[in-house]
């Protein structure tokens, strides 16, 4: 079976939904298909081994050549070696790094642009992407990476004759925080794009349901195959660090709960009276994080803590299971709705005990693995409270440990990932795909 994977890159920082992508291609790979993964807008930044052959695919639907086309015609009818020049990889990471500059305004008319997908106004990147596709690929399958790009779906049937396999990943949270009135035309105009793809994916029950009920869809039109990981590499370390170490692994920003982990790491160490206990934070920087981030080193350094807390910026992946590896909790607490959360799989490969906030899809993989608690969103208090419990535990932490561990070997782990993508690709093609 060939399968290709539309997936938008994002040119500076690690994303869950390239991450998964390349993870399910790899097992899909693995196990005898023929997969193949097309970056759009931007080049996907990967931490562990790409699919073969994904580094001679070229980047489709630039984004510096798509939003010079919408603001100016001229550039509709550029020759092919400037388009190439403007999709090069090293311009296209440099134009992402400084994404921050552009407004929101302009981020909801590409949203709207993307989704609505005039066929006149882009004309010249569809032929670029749909012979591409028609030459060198040939799929049976396509599988669009977000529902943003739900706009391709009906002429990639279309021109191609192959279905449609659309993944749900945390749209909402774009789409919320573009202004009016792109944001409730996005939204209309997605729920009408949604009817050209033959199947719809989540990677959670919770976010199944939540995107159900946001744009008013059937009960059942949504099927669930939870996102999973690869689990070379990640192990439990020999033995516990020499300091209680409380970590966290994300972007750095303040959506993904990196203030509020702060303020709980302020509570611990002064209301609730650890003399011991280290924080460090580890993730994925961008230009418009820095702000942020130099604020929040200020106050820890007001509160006396800078000694105990260390940050590691842009971490490889031998980096990242180490700093895993190094850890003794681990807590993203992040303020949104997150439609899945992959650090928390790989905190709980390395047997690491996570305290998650109690609410989106982290009930769920707490619930199904065993590893780790949930705690009140957006409570700083609780979540302190959560980790001087745990800290003060060892053989509570060490029982969480292992069932995490175990946990997403049986529900998380790539294979079974590719499994559930097998039986659900299958049903649109009449038959269930292999996957020894």
């Amino acid at each position: 079976m060939r399968i290709v994977f539309l997936t938008p890159g994002t040119g500076s920082y690690y994303c869950g939904a390239c991450m998964r992508d390349n993870a399910l291609a790899m097992e899909l790979h693995r196990s005898g298909h023929d997969v193949t993964i097309v970056p759009m807008y931007l080049p996907l930044i990967l931490d562990e081994t790409a699919l073969p052959g994904f580094e001679k695919i070229p980047v489709f639907f630039g984004g510096i050549n798509v939003y010079l086309q919408q603001k100016m015609g001229i550039f509709r009818k550029t020759p092919a070696i400037l388009d190439r020049l403007l999709n090069s990889t090293g311009l296209l990471r440099w134009a992402a790094g400084h994404s921050h500059m552009t407004s929101a305004r302009e981020h909801g008319e590409m949203t709207l642009e993307m989704l609505q997908l005039d066929l006149g106004r882009f004309q010249k990147e569809w032929d670029k992407l749909l012979g591409w596709l028609e030459q060198s690929a040939r799929p049976d399958v396509v599988c669009l990476s977000n529902a943003l790009l739900a706009g391709f779906a009906a002429e990639l049937k279309r021109r191609l004759g192959a279905p449609v396999v659309l993944f749900f990943q945390g749209e909402d949270t774009f789409l919320d925080h573009l202004p009016e009135p792109y944001r409730s035309r996005c939204w209309s105009v997605l729920k009408a794009q949604l009817a050209a793809s033959d199947i719809l994916l989540a990677p959670s029950r919770y976010y199944a349901e939540f995107m159900r009920e946001r744009l008013g869809l059937a009960p059942d039109s949504i099927q669930v195959v939870h996102n999973g990981i690869q689990l070379d590499g990640f192990s439990v370390a020999d033995a516990p660090p020499a300091s209680p170490t409380i970590g966290y692994l994300a972007r750095m920003s303040r959506e993904k709960g990196l203030e509020l982990l702060v303020d709980a790491f302020i509570i611990l160490t002064r209301e609730l009276g650890d003399a011991t206990a280290r924080l460090k934070i580890a993730g994925a920087v961008t230009a418009g994080d820095q702000r942020s981030i130099g604020e929040l080193k200020r106050r820890i350094a007001s509160a006396g803590l800078a000694s105990r807390v260390e940050w590691s910026p842009n971490v490889t992946r031998e980096q990242k299971i180490a700093f895993l590896r190094s850890l003794t909790l681990f807590s993203v607490p992040t303020l949104y709705s997150e439609a899945f959360g992959l650090y928390v799989l790989e905190a709980m490969a390395c047997g690491i005990p996570v305290v998650q906030p109690e609410s989106a899809a982290f009930p769920e993989i707490v619930g199904a693995t065993g590893g780790g608690v949930c705690v009140p969103p957006r409570d700083a208090g609780a979540l302190a409270r959560a980790w001087q419990q745990l800290l003060g535990n060892a053989a509570q932490r060490a029982s969480l440990g292992r069932a995490g561990r175990l946990g997403v070997e049986k529900h998380f782990s790539a294979r079974t990932m590719g499994e559930r993508f097998c039986v659900a690709a299958g049903s649109i093609r009449g038959r269930r795909l292999v996957h020894p």
